[in-house]
């Protein structure tokens, strides 16, 4: 089973909000042929816990989270799945005690510096800001200048054409959203595109 440093290796990770997911582990071996082997189903998703069920089941390589929980009781659900790592969309103290007592790595949204301290005092293992495009890239910048050890990733807006500046100003990674996983081809099945799709992210983030 895939560790959370994998991230870090592939610099990126997919976040899939969706209303219909066929098949979340053929969804998850797309991903990972294309190069981007850590996805974070949502909890806005229509039964995420299925999911995570589905693609945590099978070997796929991939590291599989559950992201945009809110609750202490969607972060047991989400554990109870086969989750390995939690994200918040915001700061959770709450959600990150269930994911301290579980082991399990922990994400938690922020956007300023307050936030992001109080974030780092929680033991998170990165911090997600968002919406990254709404700020840009300098954005990081700044905000690891009196905070160099925080791992960063850049989430919301992120796409192939973007990717590479917020991992130039520092971004520990980036998010990828529907322009890897748009919910046409997701509802088709078509796994061929969505790997096309992740294979361009990943490229233009190794660039």
């Amino acid at each position: 089973m895939a560790g959370i440093d994998i991230i870090g290796d592939d610099r990126s990770m997919a976040l899939i909000r969706a209303s219909v997911i066929p098949d979340a582990a053929a969804l998850a071996d797309a991903l990972v042929a294309g190069g981007i082997r850590a996805i974070e189903f949502t909890f806005t998703t229509p039964d995420v816990e299925r999911h995570i069920e589905r693609a945590t089941a099978r070997e796929t390589g991939a590291l599989i989270g559950a992201g945009s929980v809110l609750t202490p009781a969607q972060a047991r659900s989400a554990l109870d799945a086969g989750a390995q790592f939690i994200a918040t969309p915001g700061l959770s103290p709450a959600v990150a005690e269930v994911a301290a007592q579980a082991s399990v790595p922990m994400m938690m949204g922020a956007f300023t510096p307050s936030e992001i301290m109080q974030a780092l005092a929680q033991g998170v293992w990165a911090v997600k800001v968002f919406p990254a495009q709404t700020a840009g890239p300098e954005h990081f910048q700044h905000l690891l200048g009196p905070m160099p050890m925080a791992r960063l990733i850049a989430s919301g807006g992120i796409v192939a054409d973007n990717a590479r500046s917020f991992l130039d100003a520092g971004a520990y990674a980036v998010t990828a959203g529907s322009s890897v996983v748009p919910a046409e081809s997701l509802a088709e099945s078509d796994w061929g595109d969505i790997r096309r799709r992740a294979a361009e992210f990943a490229a233009a983030v190794r660039r």
